[in-house]
């Protein structure tokens, strides 16, 4: 069984890929986090993430990379972003993402373009979204509670600018594909977003 979770950033996606992952027993790949690596090899090389070449090169980062907490940044999050805006990187990463998809079993992936591009042929798709405001407020939160200190205004800002820099690249925009279950979480917290999210699949599933 593959499952797709797509939706923006802080929507609340990459908890509940992983809170299914356990549920059903199946690997679980963020594949946001491949991007995060790419932009975080830009960054160390002192590129620039909207240079093709520099966002190319990057792609070649050392698997130790994905452990490196910051990739968790807010930073490291906006070089994602704009390095993920080159159709060129994306074809690098896509086979990577694939064959964890089409491994025996299935997986769970969750991303931007999991069930339009990576694995269309999922048998669940999941869009989760919620509100702008909402989506920066839990960031605010989770930046805050690790020590760092920093206005609600610009993580606001910088995600609208992330939203609208993944919906409008003309190769494989942020979007719900076809059959997906929209799952908004605005008003959801996390047990319920979880059970929401086991609800739909289990619905779909039989």
């Amino acid at each position: 069984m593959i499952i797709a979770v797509d939706g923006p950033t802080a929507s609340g996606k990459g908890t509940i890929a992983k809170a299914l992952a356990a549920h059903f027993g199946l690997p679980h790949l963020d594949t946001g986090l491949l991007y995060r690596a790419v932009g975080r090899q830009v960054q160390l090389a002192g590129g620039n993430p909207d240079d093709l070449d520099a966002a190319l090169a990057a792609c070649d980062f050392p698997e130790a990379l994905l452990d490196d907490e910051a990739l968790r940044s807010e930073e490291v999050g906006g070089y994602a972003s704009r390095v993920s805006v080159h159709p060129g990187v994306r074809r690098a990463l896509y086979e990577r993402q694939r064959a964890v998809a089409l491994q025996p079993g299935g997986a769970v992936l969750d991303g931007r373009d999991i069930g339009t591009v990576i694995a269309p042929e999922a048998g669940v798709k999941l869009f989760v979204t919620a509100s702008v405001a909402e989506r920066a407020r839990r960031r605010w939160l989770e930046m805050t509670g690790r020590g760092i200190m920093v206005d609600l205004a610009i993580i606001e800002a910088d995600i609208a600018a992330r939203d609208e820099r993944d919906t409008s690249r003309a190769d494989a925009p942020l979007m719900a594909a076809p059959g997906a279950v929209l799952l908004d979480t605005t008003t959801l917290g996390r047990g319920e977003a979880i059970a929401a999210a086991i609800a739909a699949v289990e619905a779909r599933r039989a």
